[in-house]
């Protein structure tokens, strides 16, 4: 299934996550730094929710309270926890 999130306090906009039974299958982000985002997308491919959020929630950009990655994780709270509705 395919989600869209919108972020808060980063530079992308959205991120669209496919996730099918708890894996990532594929993650883009529209807006901020391309290289870096499409990096973060290819590098959290194939790997289960939950592992993305312990690694990446709670990351900052410089002094702003959250990150793109860190919007990832929450995206994939967000999305675990409708899925367990």
């Amino acid at each position: 299934m395919t989600y869209t999130y919108t972020t808060q306090g980063t530079c992308s906009r959205t991120i669209e996550i496919e996730i099918e039974n708890d894996t990532i299958c594929d993650v883009r982000f529209i807006g901020g730094c391309h290289g870096n985002l499409q990096g973060i997308g290819a590098l959290v491919r194939g790997m289960k929710a939950s592992d993305v959020i312990s690694r990446l929630e709670g990351i900052r950009c410089a002094t702003k309270p959250t990150s793109c990655p860190d919007q990832l994780a929450r995206a994939l709270k967000a999305i675990l926890a409708e899925e367990n509705k």
